[in-house]
C-alpha cells in the first residue's frame, strides 16, 4: 500500500520567541526520507509536531487523509516514534518493556502481544539480551531498542531522530540495515545531521535550515547538479579567512593531512584549484552557504 504525508506551511514559534518553523511544506510516500540539517534547524521541532507532541502555529499535515491536528489519536494508532533521547526504566527487561510499552499501545491480546514481541527482538538482534536491563544497554543495542518500540503495533508512519548520532560504525552500519528493512513498505522519515546517512540510505531528502525547507529532491540528482562546479585546493590555515572574503567557499576539509579550501564556482576559480566530483556534502554544505547568506561560516570537516 502506498501512503503518502503531506505537510503544508507549518509553522511553529516558541513562546520564547524562537521561530522553530516557518512555512515548512513537503510531500513524503513511503521509503525512507531524509531531513538534514545542522542543530538547531528545526528538525527536533518538525519531528515532535508530526509525532503530535505537539501543535503547530499554522499549517496542516495530512497522513492518509487523515488531519494529524485534529484527529491526533488516529495518526497515533499509525505511527512509530524515536525520539532523539529515548529513555527507559531502569530495572525492566528489554522483554518486560516491550511488553509495557506494547500494552500502553493497545495490543491487549497477551498471545499476540507475545508474538510480536518476541518477533520485534529477533528482528532488531536483541532476542539473547532479551532479559538483560535495557538501562545497561550499549548506545547502539537501545538504539536498537528504541527501532524495537517504535514498531510496535504495525506503525505505517516511523520517525526516527538523529538515530545514528554516538554510535560506532558497526553499530551504524547494523543500524543502517535495520532502517531499509523497515522502509520498504512504511513511510520512514530519518532526522539527522548526518550526511552520510542520507547519503546511504535516502532516495528522497529535504534540508532544513533556520526552521525552512532551502532544499529538497533526489540525493543522486542533486548530487548531479554540481558536476563541474566543485573546485578543491590545498592551502594554509592561515590563508582560509582570505578565501572566504574573495571566492564562494562552501567548506574546507581535512585530505591526507592537508586542509582544503572547496569552492563552487562555473569555471576554474584561480590558479592551483582542480575539478573535484560532487557528493552529498557539497549539496549539503553549498545549500547551507546560500541560505545563510554568507561566506564565513566554513565547516572543517
Amino acid at each position: 500500500m502506498m501512503h503518502r504525508l503531506q505537510i503544508r506551511d507549518l509553522s511553529k514559534r516558541y513562546s520564547n520567541g524562537v521561530q522553530a518553523l516557518s512555512q515548512v511544506s513537503l510531500d513524503i510516500s513511503n521509503g525512507l526520507f531524509g531531513l538534514l540539517g545542522p542543530n538547531g534547524a528545526g528538525k527536533s521541532s518538525l519531528m515532535r509536531t508530526l509525532a503530535t507532541l505537539q501543535t503547530a502555529d499554522s499549517g496542516q499535515v495530512q497522513f492518509d487523509g487523515i488531519d494529524i491536528f485534529k484527529d491526533p489519536y488516529q495518526l497515533r494508532c499509525q505511527l512509530g516514534y524515536l525520539p532523539q533521547d529515548f529513555g527507559v526504566y531502569p530495572r525492566l527487561s528489554a522483554q518486560e518493556l516491550l511488553h509495557h510499552l506494547a500494552v500502553l499501545k493497545g495490543i491487549d491480546n497477551k498471545a499476540a502481544r507475545q508474538e510480536q514481541v518476541a518477533a520485534l527482538l529477533q528482528q532488531t538482534n536483541l532476542y539473547n539480551v532479551r532479559r538483560q536491563a535495557v538501562s545497561t544497554f550499549s548506545g547502539g543495542m537501545r538504539q536498537r531498542f528504541g527501532i524495537a518500540q517504535a514498531l510496535l503495533g504495525n506503525p505505517q508512519l516511523i520517525i526516527v531522530d538523529e538515530p545514528t548520532a554516538g554510535l560506532d560504525p558497526l553499530e551504524r552500519n547494523r543500524f543502517h540495515d535495520l532502517l531499509c528493512q523497515i522502509g520498504e513498505q512504511v513511510v520512514v522519515i530519518l532526522s539527522t545531521h548526518i550526511v552520510e546517512d542520507v547519503h546511504d540510505l535516502c532516495p528522497n531528502m529535504a534540508i532544513l535550515a533556520g526552521g525552512r525547507v532551502i532544499l529538497q529532491g533526489k540525493p543522486a540528482v542533486l548530487t548531479e547538479k554540481l558536476a563541474g562546479k566543485v573546485w578543491q585546493k590545498a592551502i594554509a590555515r592561515q590563508e582560509v579567512a582570505r578565501y572566504q572574503d574573495k571566492l564562494p567557499v562552501i567548506s574546507t576539509r581535512i585530505t591526507g593531512g592537508q586542509l582544503q579550501v572547496l569552492v563552487l564556482s562555473d569555471s576554474q576559480p584561480e590558479t592551483g584549484f582542480t575539478q573535484c566530483p560532487p557528493d552529498l556534502s557539497a549539496v549539503y554544505f553549498s545549500a547551507l552557504t546560500g541560505a545563510t547568506g554568507t561566506k564565513k561560516e566554513v565547516t572543517v570537516w
